[in-house]
């Protein structure tokens, strides 16, 4: 169960006073693990980003070999405050990370340590700023994309899972969460048949997915349309992300509040932890390297897409 912690993380941040240093008083309990924050300032504010590392009994932070996993809450903020009162829809993404850290720490204290290193990223920000877009106004950000990817994007994780609230648009018309294709420096591979089979197996329901496209996975700031930030980070790294969308069935503006759905994130939460166990020890791809080879030798690197320029 992770409904727990998705209760515990949740109320601790719909606060207009919430920091960073709060998330890290929250594992102060567990000495293995490892929480940071640090502010960031911008143009349109300031936000503290959050890095918290569960080390695995073979992971790369004790001298093992064991994959890590990066698991990034992705969003604008957690309020939009003085225009709005408490939080918003966009900080999903935040409450998930954050859950699945606490989840994993808790189940290392009780004995069932994973075999690989989880590394956990977001930020905090009770009043970010908001912006127009089609079809809802998105959550901006009081920092750049540049900086958001520097700070949750981070050397030496394996793979990403890119948490982000994804209600406003007429793409996905399902409430609960929903996964995208794979990509990696470029191409969007084929769904993962083990990130699919670890859905509808922590679900109990079908596996659901959302389409994304060549615009989705270029930079913010190119003057091109994005579903939303959700796969930014394959952007800033050389290794395999995964998009986890927190999804609804009616178009929500992520500046809504009264919006966020624990249960919903509490799934998303349960998902990521058991990919979380099941990457470290080898049984979990995110996509074909034999096949990704292949498309190289056959149509060359798309990496140029990563490139704003």
């Amino acid at each position: 169960m992770s409904l727990l912690q998705t209760l515990t993380v949740f109320e601790l941040i719909d606060n207009a006073h919430v920091s960073g240093q709060d998330i890290v008083d929250l594992f102060a309990d567990y000495p293995s693990v490892t929480a940071s924050t640090h502010r960031a300032s911008g143009a349109k504010g300031a936000t503290d980003f959050i890095r918290i590392t569960i080390p695995g009994s073979a992971g790369k932070s004790l001298g093992g070999d064991a994959p890590t996993l990066g698991i990034i809450g992705r969003l604008g903020g957690i309020g939009a405050r003085p225009t709005r009162i408490g939080l918003v829809s966009d900080g999903d993404g935040a409450i998930a990370a954050i859950s699945s850290a606490l989840k994993l720490a808790d189940m290392q204290r009780k004995g069932d340590v994973l075999a690989g290193d989880v590394i956990v990223t977001t930020h905090i920000c009770p009043n970010a700023p908001t912006r127009p877009h089609d079809p809802v106004d998105f959550m901006d950000s009081p920092i750049d994309d540049v900086t958001m990817n520097d700070n949750e994007v981070v050397d030496g994780v394996d793979a990403i899972l890119s948490i982000d609230t994804t209600k406003g648009n007429r793409i996905i018309n399902h409430k609960g969460y929903a996964l995208s294709p794979t990509v990696k420096e470029g191409y969007i591979l084929r769904v993962s048949e083990d990130l699919l089979r670890i859905m509808e197996m922590t679900s109990g329901r079908p596996a659901v997915t959302f389409p994304i496209t060549t615009q989705d996975i270029t930079p913010y700031g190119n003057g091109v349309h994005h579903l939303n930030s959700i796969l930014q980070p394959s952007t800033a790294t050389t290794v395999p992300v995964v998009g986890v969308a927190i999804t609804a069935e009616s178009v929500v503006p992520g500046c809504g509040t009264g919006a966020s759905h624990e249960t919903d994130i509490a799934l998303a939460v349960k998902f990521a932890v058991e990919v979380a166990k099941e990457f470290g020890r080898g049984t979990c791809h995110f996509y074909d390297a034999d096949e990704y080879q292949l498309l190289l030798s056959l149509y060359g690197s798309l990496r140029h897409l990563q490139s704003r320029d």
